[in-house]
């Protein structure tokens, strides 16, 4: 029982940390800056991958943004199953 409660108390602290890392790469910034012959081109995500910012010589391309939002959302769907498969096969190897 108590290597049970042992057990949970450690997964909490990993959930824990888990979201303090996520907070974290939430507040971080990259950005990349490319001359490409319709002009200067900007893309800014967060560090957990969301987009910010994408413009070309200044002006925002917000349909360009959505996009690419929404691609970076379903890659991050697809690792984030391939994580529960493996992590799934792995609870079920300490039972």
């Amino acid at each position: 029982m108590f290597d049970g409660l042992k057990q949970l108390g450690d997964l909490n602290q990993m959930r824990q940390t888990a979201q303090k890392i996520q907070q974290q790469l939430a507040a971080e910034q990259v950005e990349v800056t490319k001359q490409t012959a319709k002009g200067l081109l900007k893309i800014v995500l967060t560090g957990d991958q969301k987009v910010v910012e994408v413009s070309v010589d200044g002006t925002r391309d917000y349909e360009l943004e959505a996009a690419l939002g929404e691609v970076l959302y379903k890659s991050q769907m697809v690792a984030a199953g391939k994580l529960q498969q493996l992590s799934g096969g792995m609870g079920g190897v300490a039972q």
